[in-house]
């Protein structure tokens, strides 16, 4: 194994922690740590982080501050080669899941060195729905911060109690950046923030409107879930025996909107790309690699596989992949030219095809629901108004629906916010057809112009094809 070791150079003490990043999770410390360990090391400035989970895992909180906070990623190029980046950026991790721990991270989101606020809580996290985007009021989560605004629960009554805090104390307001996968992230966290605070006080929602900064970003690492095997293979590899550690890919991107009325790092001098409009990328990494992502994770197992790399080890799962991104994906990104997308295109095969991550489909399979909207379907309603045909994306569904029904027959949990909904939808009728009808009107996530008797005929067609035949012939013959 070749090793590059690439120690710290940020002295904590030296630096205020200007960032608040809520969702401290893999992908934070893998992607957003280290652009700002960077920026740090090579200037300064007091844009160190606080970091906190909101919901679970108060072990790691735990496990990061007995080790002071100090935390490695490993780089794999591939089997054989990788960097071990020490990062000492992070001058706190709390723990917000409980009154104390909220409070703690309330307080950092109201001191005056803390400019940015970013996150990465998932798309479930902000309480939006699929389909439209809009806040959903009537969460029991929701409907608890209204009502309990001190202690809010989510990301989006952080926020709002946050910046009424600020408001009130006649500070300025900190800017809201979004770092999770959905299109428009900065408008849609400002819409739901703006919606909340109406639904609490008018003059706080028309204050956050005028002052608050919520600027868009694309972010871009593949960053597994941390197994035990992959603790086992990175203390063989590095020596690094620690529970903090995560493994990720060598490629990382950021894209950001620079919109920052406070002030920011400047992350673009270590990579970051600051633009005046981040959409045409966000929505050519949601569509090309994240559709992608989601394609394998409810047909990859089908054949057997279990990871990204052992599906792309298969010529029909590649040839396909190809034919989703460069007829249903390019289409509906006039922003780059066939040449850009066709490199695109073959430089995600090969990273996907990196079999030292190991990423799971199981991982990706995940949340499908908050998912699908921004991965397919927008995109498919994109095509359906150009006439064009969405066979993979058709194919797609037809793998997620069936992925509902088989954990809904064997009542085990497909870790899905409408999870309920989606195993009431398949549970009513026998038939695949009906089953395939009764997802196709679920409102929160499929838009009315998509659904309709011939795609229910065209997907329960091909969910009974899944069943019958090996996945590489149905592939061949979308293909041929």
């Amino acid at each position: 194994m070749n090793i590059t070791v690439e120690a710290s150079y940020v002295v904590p003490e030296q630096h205020q922690a200007g960032i608040v990043h809520i969702g401290l999770g893999a992908f934070h410390r893998a992607h957003q740590a280290v652009y700002i360990e960077n920026t740090l090391a090579k200037f300064g400035g007091d844009w160190a982080l606080v970091s906190a989970n909101i919901r679970s895992n108060v072990t790691l909180v735990e496990q990061l501050n007995n080790a002071d906070n100090v935390f490695h990623v490993v780089e794999y190029a591939d089997q054989n080669t990788a960097t071990v980046r020490e990062i000492r950026a992070m001058k706190e991790a709390l723990f917000a899941g409980d009154t104390a721990g909220r409070q703690a991270l309330l307080q950092r989101l109201v001191d005056t060195h803390t400019k940015i606020v970013t996150m990465t809580v998932t798309e479930k996290g902000y309480f939006l729905s699929p389909a439209t985007g809009t806040l959903q009021r009537d969460h029991a989560d929701i409907q608890h911060d209204l009502e309990h605004l001190d202690s809010p629960k989510t990301i989006i009554g952080l926020l709002v109690q946050g910046l009424r805090l600020r408001r009130d104390a006649g500070l300025e307001p900190f800017t809201v950046l979004c770092c999770d996968n959905m299109p428009h992230n900065g408008k849609r966290v400002q819409k739901a923030v703006v919606s909340f605070a109406k639904a609490f006080d008018v003059e706080l929602a028309e204050w956050i409107e005028q002052q608050v900064a919520f600027p868009s970003s694309m972010v871009d690492r593949i960053v597994p879930a941390m197994t035990d095997a992959d603790f086992a293979a990175i203390k063989q590899d590095t020596d690094i025996d620690s529970p903090t550690v995560v493994k990720c890919e060598q490629f990382s991107q950021w894209v950001v909107e620079d919109n920052f009325p406070q002030g920011r790092p400047q992350w673009e001098a270590c990579g970051v790309q600051m633009v005046e409009d981040v959409s045409a990328y966000e929505m050519m990494k949601l569509r090309m690699l994240n559709g992608s992502h989601s394609l394998l994770a409810y047909l990859g197992p089908l054949a057997g596989y279990e990871t990204v790399a052992e599906a792309l080890s298969d010529a029909s799962i590649e040839q396909f992949l190809r034919l989703y991104m460069m007829q249903e994906v390019a289409p509906t990104l006039p922003s780059f030219d066939q040449q850009e997308l066709e490199d695109y295109c073959s430089a995600l095969i090969q990273r996907f095809k990196n079999d030292s991550l190991k990423h799971r489909l199981q991982q990706i399979a995940m949340d499908g629901s908050q998912k699908l909207p921004q991965r397919w379907l927008q995109g498919w309603c994109d095509l359906s108004q150009q006439g064009m045909a969405c066979q993979a994306i058709e194919l797609g569904l037809a793998g997620w629906m069936l992925y509902v029904m088989q954990h809904q027959k064997a009542q085990t949990s497909i870790n899905d916010p409408l999870e309920k909904t989606l195993f009431e939808a398949v549970s009513q009728s026998e038939y695949t057809a009906e089953k395939v009808a009764s997802l196709l009107a679920i409102t929160d996530i499929f838009p009315a112009p998509l659904t309709n008797m011939a795609l229910c005929k065209r997907i329960s067609g091909l969910v009974t094809q899944l069943q019958q035949s090996p996945l590489q012939s149905t592939l061949n013959s979308l293909s041929s």
